[in-house]
């Protein structure tokens, strides 16, 4: 697949690829480099606004007798595409890594976060989308029922982090709840969502129930005006575009943003299970992860101790580009998400911050490389102390107490995720609850709560609106309504009653609801 120190593609294998984007043969094109060298990974189509509009055509077309297919045989296809993603995992990893330059290690998640989806999806939809028994207005003679039908055709924007668990795994509860999709992923993930289009492919899925387009911001913006519903995963400022258009679309929204999470260390902790935890938290996929930590806060009393574990374990991470498990840590993504991290850096430290490690960019291992960085001494005054740096950087704290250290987690116009470490478990939770974020983890970093499937997962503020995962990450996708078969009497007044005696009766029988315990 791959040619050492040049990663180049077969190009047969991505003419393949190229078939499952909806791109005309004389398509202008782009060129998607990898980051672990700078260089040409591949020349991709891009979809034409009128293109855009022929996969909602087409999506559209077959989306009714995707919805009439009972639900449990559409969720057999994603038990399949569960087998077939561990099955071509290597491939899948490879590309993964070439198009987002992390490690391999860090690659892997996205193959485990995908197969979880996809079964858990598969597993629980039939359950999740039958219809539902609700209370009526008058015992035994009125039947509600709650059904739930397809939002239509979704359309996804998806971001380059997570090439390829963000592309899919938003698709795979839309599709189960019986919509079709029109994906558009970062054009630095495309070649990962064309291959996972091949393997739904073999899968069996129809061919036009997942629609792929390709390009840049404009072909995103074509999706979001098309669609039924939208699915975005990206920063806040795109994010409230996004949340714009749907407003006055008068469309559904489910929108992840950014983050500028915190990792809090009480006065208690197990020191060296939190510096090792940290670790992960910062600086997994380059700390290009909506939930990584960059904020560490830390109890004054056990600072010192905990940096001392902490920051060896940073300086030995090991930096690399090879398509194997034995780096650590990968790239940034681009030349501009490398600009920005060296920014907030040299920034801070010119503003009196210190550099306790790390700080500097490593070209001499690729081109966008820059060491896993902790500084202390930042202030407000700050771009690192407010805005999402979304790159290897953490900033320490230090805190006295429990109260100062929730504040302090929640002294941010964001509320994606949080990390609490402490060996009281009851008062790890109590200050959790009191965190304003979609997800806080108690004695983990981010992986405890993200990879928990059935569990909801998305942000407050900021962060966003809606959820992923969980019985939401499903039914967000669906209309509920309400089907009521009224038998044997009419409601309101029957012939010869007066409106005063039938008030007298609803409140008899309204008190007697009450006392008999019912809703």
């Amino acid at each position: 697949m791959t040619t050492p120190g040049t990663y180049a593609l077969d190009p047969d294998w991505v003419a393949h690829l190229r078939r499952y984007a909806v791109s005309s043969p004389r398509a202008q094109t782009m060129d998607t480099i990898t980051p672990m060298t700078g260089r040409l990974l591949a020349r991709l189509p891009v979809s034409s606004a009128r293109e855009v509009e022929l996969a909602f055509h087409g999506a559209r077309a077959i989306q009714p007798s995707w919805e009439q297919l009972p639900v449990h045989l559409r969720s057999e296809f994603f038990l399949r595409l569960h087998d077939l993603v561990l099955a071509h995992q290597v491939e899948l990893l490879d590309l993964i890594q070439l198009e987002s330059g992390k490690a391999r290690v860090h690659a892997f998640e996205e193959i485990v976060d995908v197969a979880q989806v996809a079964r858990y999806y598969a597993r629980s939809g039939p359950d999740l989308l039958r219809a539902q028994r609700r209370s009526g207005i008058v015992p035994g003679l009125t039947r509600v029922e709650e059904v739930r039908h397809a939002k239509g055709v979704v359309g996804i924007v998806s971001p380059w982090n997570y090439p390829l668990s963000l592309a899919i795994t938003d698709a795979i509860p839309a599709l189960v709840a019986g919509n079709t999709v029109v994906l558009r992923p970062d054009p630095q993930g495309s070649l990962t969502a064309l291959f996972v289009a091949d393997l739904l492919t073999r899968a069996g899925l129809p061919s036009r129930a997942l629609q792929i387009v390709l390009g840049p911001a404009d072909t995103a913006r074509a999706v979001v005006e098309q669609a039924d519903y939208i699915s975005f995963t990206g920063s806040t400022a795109t994010g409230r575009e996004v949340g714009a258009v749907a407003g006055r679309r008068l469309v559904g929204a489910s929108l992840e943003l950014g983050g500028k999470n915190s990792l809090y260390v009480a006065a208690d902790a197990d020191l060296d299970r939190a510096a090792e935890g940290a670790v992960g938290a910062c600086f997994t996929s380059a700390g290009q992860l909506c939930i990584s930590a960059e904020r560490l806060l830390l109890h004054e009393s056990i600072a010192d101790d905990f940096l001392a574990r902490f920051l060896p374990r940073v300086e030995a991470l090991r930096l690399g580009t090879n398509l194997t498990f034995d780096a650590d840590l990968g790239s940034l993504v681009s030349a501009a998400q490398l600009e920005r991290v060296q920014r907030h850096v040299e920034e801070a430290v010119a503003a009196g911050a210190t550099v306790l490690t790390g700080g500097r960019a490593r070209p001499d291992i690729g081109p966008f490389f820059f060491e896993p960085t902790v500084l202390e001494g930042v202030t407000e005054a700050m771009d690192v102390c407010r805005e999402e740096t979304f790159g290897p950087v953490a900033s320490v704290y230090r805190v006295g107490s429990d109260a100062e250290a929730i504040e302090r987690a929640n002294d941010t116009d964001y509320g994606l995720n949080a990390s609490v470490w402490t060996r009281d478990i009851g008062r790890g939770r109590t200050i959790a609850r009191a965190i304003k974020a979609g997800s806080v983890n108690v004695n983990d970093g981010h992986g405890a709560a993200y990879a928990s499937t059935a569990a909801p997962m998305g942000g407050m503020k900021a962060s966003g609106l809606g959820r992923r995962h969980g019985v939401e990450g499903l039914l967000k996708y669906t209309e509920p309504q309400t089907i009521a078969v009224q038998r044997g009497m009419n409601l309101g007044a029957p012939a010869g009653v007066s409106g005063e005696q039938l008030a007298s009766t609803m409140t008899w029988a309204l008190r007697a609801m009450k006392v008999l315990g019912r809703r």
